[in-house]
């Protein structure tokens, strides 16, 4: 598999705190990886490093084939960040919105495409704040999209929405996936991690202690001895709670 991103040695300092301590992975073309650890592991600050956003003490690090200490006009063109809910003007609506974003990649779209990919043609006329959690989660992943990106970074996307609206936004990642792209993202649901992640890489005080598949993972632990007080089901509660209620969602 080829690497489309590479990590090497990166560290970053903030005055004399090290936040990233040291640490060297590869993201591969095409598949869905998870940057996992607990809040101040160091996770924001390397993807910040390799977005662009935020320059780096020391290492290396690329971005298909293109380093983030020259050439990061290049690598924003082929990338695509998840907003935070701030990032958008409170008085145009998200076709507004998505054509607005359009104009500053200087390239033309079909916003109500953008829109039907993540289910909100019906709102196409409404602003962001009138918009439900997995609406505003929906409409986030669309602007990463307008620029057509080989790679998506999304930042813990499924935060505090419910099992409707998270399943959903699972779905709509591995169709992300299916359609070519590269999906780095960090949670802290580990069930979600299992589900939609190739690989993961655990990160603590700012070093990477384990990067396998989420099975391999899995498989590593039970094999050291590891016994689980409550024995797993074939089906857990979110499921339960699905079957009864139904999957469709539900965002008025």
């Amino acid at each position: 598999m080829n690497p489309i991103i590479q990590v090497k040695n990166l560290v970053k300092k903030y005055g004399d705190f090290i936040a990233v301590d040291n640490i060297s992975f590869d993201v591969y073309e095409n598949e869905i990886f998870g940057l996992l650890g607990p809040n101040g592991a160091g996770k924001t600050s390397t993807l910040e490093v390799i977005e662009t956003l935020r320059e780096k003490t020391s290492g290396e690090v690329y971005v298909d084939g293109m380093n983030v200490e020259n050439q990061q006009g290049q690598i924003k063109e082929i990338i695509g960040v998840q907003l935070q809910s701030a990032g958008y003007y409170p008085n145009l609506n998200l076709k507004q919105l998505l054509e607005l974003f359009a104009g500053l990649y200087n390239i033309s779209i079909d916003p109500m495409k953008l829109l039907a990919d993540v289910n909100l043609v019906d709102k196409a006329k409404n602003k962001f704040k009138e918009l439900s959690g997995g609406q505003k989660q929906r409409f986030s992943i669309a602007t990463t999209l307008i620029n057509k990106p080989k790679i998506i970074f999304l930042d813990e996307p499924t935060t505090g929405l419910d099992p409707q609206a998270r399943r959903n936004l699972w779905d709509l990642i591995r169709n992300l996936k299916k359609e070519g792209c590269t999906v780095v993202i960090t949670t802290h649901y580990m069930d979600e991690a299992e589900e939609l992640c190739d690989r993961i890489a655990i990160v603590d005080s700012g070093k990477i202690i384990k990067l396998d598949t989420p099975n391999v993972l899995i498989d590593n632990l039970i094999a050291s001895g590891f016994v689980r007080e409550k024995k797993v089901k074939e089906a857990n509660l979110e499921d339960v709670f699905l079957n009864l209620t139904g999957k469709e969602l539900r965002d008025e």
